[in-house]
């Protein structure tokens, strides 16, 4: 089964490397953006087939590492 966490910055939290590449789309002359905040994306492939067994283990995996949920939001999807 494969799964994607994605971490976000939660609104609010100041996102430097967000404005860093917004300028430097905006000096590349990409027009119309706006703003730019940075996240992180993990695909995981996990062994076994049960679907709330797998969800819950990466919940507790994005809690305890792949996520400071102090100033961080994740999503976890799972894709097949």
């Amino acid at each position: 089964m494969k799964a994607r966490v994605t971490v976000t910055l939660k609104s609010g939290i100041l996102d430097p490397q967000g404005k860093a590449i917004e300028g430097a789309l905006k000096s590349l002359g990409v027009n119309g953006v706006a703003s730019v905040r940075q996240g992180k994306v993990f695909d995981i492939e996990l062994s076994g087939s049960d679907r709330a067994k797998a969800e819950a283990a990466l919940k507790d995996a994005a809690d305890k590492l792949l996520a400071n949920t102090v100033i961080e939001n994740y999503r976890v999807e799972l894709l097949g």
